[in-house]
């Protein structure tokens, strides 16, 4: 009986495997999907880690310490899914007796069996443990060929991991000069003046990379522990600047620039209502007010440079709270999920774009890089 539950329980564990990589790696996922191994093991890591960055008291190696749970996770996710096969072709060539002979004559257990299993998986070919039986060569030959398959769809995998991680961050670079470091729906209307062609393309430019960001990171969720280069960036500051600009130009304009705003923020709601779905990120009710009066008023005095008409104060207003309760708890909620700062619609203070500051020299005349934005911030 022992040996046919160890027959079963390998045949389960392979399957599981095999699935779940499969899911992971090769089928483009929806925000809808079962329990997996991979979720489970993100669930099983992700607290630990943040507990230990905890420890950490300077926030820039906190960061740094947070930055390098993406990459790390995928490569022990590898290593997890490959121990497992192994484990599961150990069981069964224990349950179907371990016919293995050794060079030297030595018995055979089940540490054994999980010897052999990992040779074959890894297609070593040591050939001091050879299979004696039909059922023993057979395991080793599908082993073998499962091995090689599992770590060319790894190696393939990762470029694809990648390119998509540069695709997001080029967007994100972009922003930093156009809407500050960290980014906020004020600075990109303060920056815009009164071009308004220039900001109803640039809307038209992040409904596709709020496409492309639901599409990558519902296929590669992984991608979501990916944190950017600098601090004060990151893929879901970038997803609130742009939603909180949409909705401020759907509640204020009519026309076109309008109804490209609702096309991006359908867009982006969308993207942060499914990721907030496949990590568990339950939204908060009763979310903190990001936008303070002081705030809407200059918004409302920035947003009249565009020359377009707008609408009373008043029904703005209104309709801005509404839009607000739209999609504001779906984004913190993904803060606290992933430990990523959701920024004000307005910045607290004064800050350097990342452009004007380097590691040798930390500021430059402000009065020299002003122009460059021609929106007087120094």
């Amino acid at each position: 009986m022992s040996h046919v539950l160890a027959g079963v329980a390998g045949v389960l564990l392979i399957a599981v495997v095999l699935r779940d990589a499969f899911e992971a790696v090769i089928l483009p996922q929806t925000a809808n999907r079962s329990v997996r191994l991979a979720r489970l093991f993100y669930i099983a890591t992700w607290g630990p880690w943040i507990a230990l960055g905890a420890v950490v008291n300077r926030s820039k190696r906190r960061e740094a310490f947070l930055a390098v749970y993406g990459p790390l996770s995928i490569l022990l996710l590898f290593v997890f899914w490959a121990l497992c096969l192994i484990l599961g072709f150990a069981l069964l060539q224990w349950s179907f007796g371990s016919h293995l002979e050794l060079l030297h004559g030595e018995k055979t257990n089940f540490l054994l069996d999980l010897y052999m299993s990992g040779t074959n998986f890894f297609t070593l070919g040591l050939g001091d443990v050879t299979p004696q039986s039909t059922v023993s060569r057979l395991l080793t030959v599908i082993e073998a060929g499962m091995g090689f398959g599992f770590l060319a769809a790894i190696i393939s995998y990762l470029p694809v991991l990648y390119q998509a991680f540069s695709r997001r961050e080029l967007s994100i670079s972009l922003l930093d000069a156009r809407a500050g470091s960290p980014p906020t729906a004020e600075m990109l209307f303060r920056r815009h003046g009164d071009d308004s062609p220039a900001f109803e393309r640039q809307l038209a430019e992040w409904e596709r990379w709020a496409a492309e960001l639901m599409e990558s990171h519902l296929s590669y969720p992984t991608l979501a522990y990916y944190r950017s280069q600098h601090q004060n960036q990151s893929w879901l500051a970038a997803l609130t600047t742009i939603l909180d600009t949409s909705a401020f130009t759907m509640a204020t304009f009519d026309g076109s620039v309008a109804r490209q705003a609702r096309l991006t923020f359908a867009m982006a709601r969308h993207a942060v209502v499914d990721l907030s779905q496949i990590f568990h990120a339950k939204p908060d009710g009763g979310a903190r007010d990001r936008l303070p009066d002081g705030a809407l008023a200059r918004m409302c005095e920035h947003a009249r440079r565009l020359g377009l008409e707008m609408r009373e104060t008043t029904e703005a207003k209104t309709r801005l709270a509404e839009l607000r309760r739209f999609y504001e708890p779906y984004v913190l909620a993904l803060g606290r999920r992933f430990h990523l700062v959701v920024p004000d619609w307005s910045p607290e203070q004064e800050h350097l774009d990342n452009w004007k500051t380097s590691a040798w020299q930390r500021t430059l005349a402000g009065q020299s890089v002003s122009d460059l934005h021609g929106d007087g911030d120094g």
